[in-house]
């Protein structure tokens, strides 16, 4: 009610102010006259509009009411036409709000565990990774670390090592012991299994050699040997692997012994020993990606998209298989 009384003295001054216009009284009272009345009506206008703007709109103040009396008051004649006409439509004739399309959900707390997913991801670490690089909150980035526990070795130790630069201390300490444990605990089963071989049998050395081969594998592939203690460890497993395989071992120790010397740079010993490990009746989809790469290595790109495609499908459609699928198509 109030606004309405408001808009009527608006309404009864800016008329009031145009009247002026019409009269013989000099130039000087005819401009105060009008200033005067073109003011009052653009205040009382301002007062009245700002009442019936929805409540996010008439904040803060004074500057709201003081915005919509400028706008009337320094356009002259036409300027408080112009508010209400600009105004009133939108108050009184809002456009239709359309069917929200996606809904606003807060930030989910990391888990402590990482969450296995049901349906073959798309993506690998990345998404630990991220807030290790750019969670500004150190207890996010501890419960991105204690997220890898659950995680594959191959996947958790970059994540491990990227934390190994964290600015905070509690990160850089729990990446480094949760490597050392990982890096401890393979040594511990290769330094028992080494006091086992003197006493050993010969058939059960070649078994001991055999998970010797492993041990020191898992080493270099899980990336906690670098550079020439990586060479060192890598050929101390070819080694074990070869005496394995002389003492009859056979069967997965051939493709480990095959993944061994491909790392090494040895193809041609690879490839041997991928032939001998088919024939020994391992899985072909096992096979098939390092006899790509070993086709790659050798130049034999043609070989390449054939055993690529012999993979099972679902291989196929996961990571890192799917980019190379469609690469060499």
């Amino acid at each position: 009610m109030f606004s309405k009384l408001l808009f009527s003295g608006a309404l009864f001054f800016e008329v009031g102010s145009w009247v002026t216009l019409t009269t013989h009284l000099p130039d000087l009272q005819v401009a105060l006259l009008y200033v005067v009345s073109h003011g009052i009506a653009c205040a009382l206008l301002a007062g009245a509009i700002w009442l019936v703007l929805p409540a996010r709109y008439r904040q803060p103040l004074p500057w709201s009411p003081l915005f919509i009396f400028s706008i009337a008051f320094f356009v002259p004649l036409i300027g408080a036409i112009g508010v209400i006409a600009a105004i009133f439509p939108a108050l009184y004739l809002p456009r239709k709000r359309e069917d929200q399309l996606w809904q606003a959900v807060g930030i989910p707390h990391l888990p402590f565990r990482a969450q296995t997913n049901l349906h073959s991801p798309t993506f690998g670490d990345s998404g630990l990774q991220d807030v290790l690089r750019h969670a500004p909150d150190p207890d996010q980035r501890l419960a991105a670390l204690l997220s890898t526990k659950r995680m594959p070795g191959k996947e958790a130790v970059p994540i491990l090592k990227l934390a190994l630069g964290d600015p905070s201390d509690d990160v850089r300490l729990l990446a480094y012991s949760m490597l050392d444990k990982q890096e401890s605990d393979i040594n511990l089963r290769i330094q028992s299994t080494l006091e086992q071989l003197p006493s050993a049998s010969s058939q059960k050395a070649g078994a001991l050699h055999g998970t010797l081969a492993r041990w020191y594998w898992e080493l270099a592939y899980l990336g906690l040997a670098q550079g020439s203690v990586q060479q060192h460890v890598l050929g101390q497993a070819g080694e074990h692997a070869e005496l394995a395989l002389q003492a009859g071992e056979g069967g997965e120790l051939l493709l480990l012994a095959g993944r061994i010397a491909l790392e090494c740079g040895e193809v041609e010993k690879a490839e041997q020993r991928m032939h001998q490990a088919q024939e020994a009746g391992i899985d072909p989809a096992k096979i098939s990606p390092f006899s790509a790469q070993i086709a790659f290595e050798t130049g034999r790109y043609s070989e390449i998209p054939g055993l690529l495609k012999s993979l099972p499908q679902d291989m196929q459609e996961r990571p890192p298989f799917a980019g190379l699928v469609r690469t060499w198509s």
